[in-house]
């Protein structure tokens, strides 16, 4: 296998792990990525998302996954078609369903079977009827040309080997007009290689970040245009305690990110 399919197994194999277990966080030890399960509230609400957002949504989406709130940046209308690349157990699809109403859709797309059944059960028991899920890579979504009006995403493209392909198929689905509203881990310096070639740590969503000026650069060559990406200085501090006494977060950090199509 080449180094993206043996990164793709990778990041197969770990969320498979998290959708079939009790755990929740990002599945690469007791330290890293995200809190347990009974702290799931409390590190949503750390992450900017209000009470009011979080009630009514069902408790088993929310896995502790996020590195930040896109909802925050989507302004979202109702009857608008939302994407959620990356949607895990649903979380953010859900709380994005609240927001464009019955006359709205939202899709979820994961590449991980276990995630998409996790998710669509999670549609059924809390009788959400404006939303779906859909198995699919996000370098190759299973959606439409020019049919959605926002995409979200949070804290998943740092996990893709082919960065370049998600933005510019993300272009392919949006309409004319349609926005980016995604959370992500950034680099802000070079990784070293021995960060840059850990396989835990590419599933631990640092490794596999890209430099803000390749984002940029990506977001631009595939033609958006009004890019804004927004660092999150105090998201190191979250950083530090996914991989203790590595000093990764003197290398990633959270950042909002924004473009037009």
């Amino acid at each position: 296998m080449n180094r993206e399919d043996v990164i793709r197994q990778q990041v197969l194999k770990t969320y498979k792990n998290i959708a079939v277990s009790d755990e929740n966080g990002c599945g690469c030890g007791s330290s890293c990525c995200g809190p347990r399960k009974h702290d799931m509230k409390e590190h949503a609400e750390k992450l900017g998302y209000s009470p009011d957002e979080l009630d009514g949504i069902p408790m088993e989406s929310n896995m502790g996954l996020g590195c930040g709130n896109p909802q925050a940046i989507a302004l979202l209308k109702e009857g608008e078609t939302v994407l959620d690349l990356g949607c895990g157990g649903g979380f953010d699809c859900f709380l994005a369903a609240k927001q464009v109403g019955e006359t709205g859709l939202v899709i979820g797309v994961d590449m991980t079977p276990e995630m998409v059944g996790k998710a669509r059960n999670n549609a059924l028991k809390s009788d959400f009827h404006n939303v779906e899920f859909r198995l699919g890579e996000i370098e190759h979504l299973p959606v439409a040309d020019n049919s959605v009006d926002v995409i979200i995403s949070n804290c998943v493209i740092n996990l893709s080997p082919d960065k370049k392909m998600v933005y510019q198929d993300a272009y392919r689905v949006l309409k004319n007009g349609g926005r980016l509203a995604i959370s992500d881990i950034v680099a802000t310096n070079e990784l070293p290689d021995h960060i840059r070639n850990d396989l835990e740590k590419y599933s631990g969503c640092v490794a596999g970040a890209a430099l803000v000026s390749e984002i940029e650069a990506d977001l631009a060559d595939a033609g958006f245009s009004h890019v804004r990406i927004d660092i999150k200085e105090a998201s190191r501090h979250v950083i530090k305690e996914w991989f203790p006494n590595t000093g990764i977060e003197n290398f990633v950090v959270s950042a909002a990110i924004e473009a037009t199509k």
